[in-house]
C-alpha cells in the first residue's frame, strides 16, 4: 500500500516495517531405500513419472506432469522446460542420464503400445490411460503409509536432488540450473546437509589432515645438530687417547684395519 502511494506521489517516504523471520523451511528428503520402498506402493501409472522427479527434483504437477514427447530429445539427449513453463518463467533442460533415459525409453514403449491400442496419439509423457495425470494425492498417501513414511511429500523431492547433486560434487551454480533455483538463498534452503554428508566431510577432512604431516622428518634442528656434532667430536676425541699414538701409527699403515695374525700392544 505505501509502495503503490509512493509511486503515485500521495507517500512522501514510506515507512520502515521489519520483517518477520519465516520458519516454514521443511527438512524432508529420501534417501534411496525410502524412495524404492514408496516406489513399490505406487500405481503403476506414477512409477515412471516418480522416478523422473527423483532424479531431476523438478516440480511433479507443474514439470513433470506436463511434459509431452515433444519436449523429450532422445538424440540430443534432454528433457526440456520451456520459457514460461516455470515459476521463474525461465527455460530449462537437463541431460539425459543413463537412468533418466533408461525410465523414458520405457514409458515410451508403454505409450506406443497404448496407441496401437487404442489408435489414438498420446502426446504425454506420464498418463493415465493416455489421458493427462492432474490428481495423485491419494495414491501417494497411501503409498508412503505402506513404506512406513507417512510425512513424506512430493516437493521432498527437490531437497533430495540437491542433496544428491551437492554429494556428487556438482558445482553450485550447475546444480542451481538443473533443479530450477534463480537464487542461492533458495538454493541454500534445499541444500540439506544430513549425518552422512557430515561423516563424509570429516573423513576427507582427515586425509587432508594427513597428507599435511607426511612420513616421519628426518630434518634435524640446528642446535640439535650442534650438539649432536660437539658430542661425536667429544667421542672421537676419548677413542684417540685411548688408542695412543704407537697404536695409531700402526693403524694408519694398516689402512686402519688389525691385520690377521697381529699382536696387540
Amino acid at each position: 500500500m505505501f509502495r503503490l502511494g509512493e509511486k503515485a506521489g500521495r507517500v512522501v517516504r514510506r515507512p520502515y516495517i521489519a520483517m518477520l523471520q519465516e520458519r516454514n523451511a521443511r527438512t524432508g528428503f529420501f534417501e534411496r531405500s525410502e524412495f524404492d520402498a514408496v516406489l513399490a506402493h505406487l500405481p503403476v501409472d506414477l512409477r515412471a513419472a516418480f522416478e523422473v522427479t527423483y532424479i531431476l527434483g523438478w516440480r511433479v504437477k507443474s514439470e513433470i506432469l506436463t511434459r509431452q514427447w515433444v519436449h523429450v530429445d532422445f538424440r540430443s539427449g534432454w528433457l526440456r522446460l520451456e520459457p514460461g513453463e516455470t515459476k521463474n518463467d525461465e527455460g530449462r533442460q537437463f541431460p539425459l542420464t543413463p537412468d533418466l533415459r533408461a525410465v523414458l525409453e520405457r514409458q515410451r514403449e508403454r505409450t506406443i503400445a497404448r496407441e496401437k491400442t487404442t489408435g489414438a496419439v498420446i502426446p504425454w509423457v506420464f498418463h493415465r490411460s493416455g489421458m493427462r495425470i492432474k490428481s495423485f494425492r491419494r495414491a501417494w498417501v497411501t503409498a508412503c503409509k505402506k513404506a512406513g513414511i507417512p510425512e513424506r511429500v512430493p516437493h521432498d523431492f527437490r531437497r533430495t536432488a540437491v542433496r544428491n547433486l551437492e554429494r556428487a560434487g556438482v558445482p553450485r551454480s550447475t546444480a542451481m540450473k538443473m533443479v530450477g533455483h534463480r537464487t542461492e538463498s533458495i538454493y541454500r534452503r534445499y541444500a540439506i546437509v544430513d549425518e552422512a554428508m557430515l561423516k563424509e566431510g570429516a573423513a576427507k577432512l582427515q586425509i587432508l589432515h594427513d597428507t599435511q604431516q607426511g612420513p616421519a622428518s628426518n630434518v634435524v634442528r640446528l642446535a640439535d645438530a650442534k650438539r649432536l656434532g660437539s658430542s661425536s667430536g667429544r667421542v672421537a676425541s676419548t677413542k684417540r687417547e685411548k688408542i695412543g699414538p704407537a697404536r695409531r701409527g700402526k693403524l694408519s699403515k694398516s689402512g686402519g684395519k688389525i691385520m690377521v695374525g697381529q699382536g696387540r700392544d
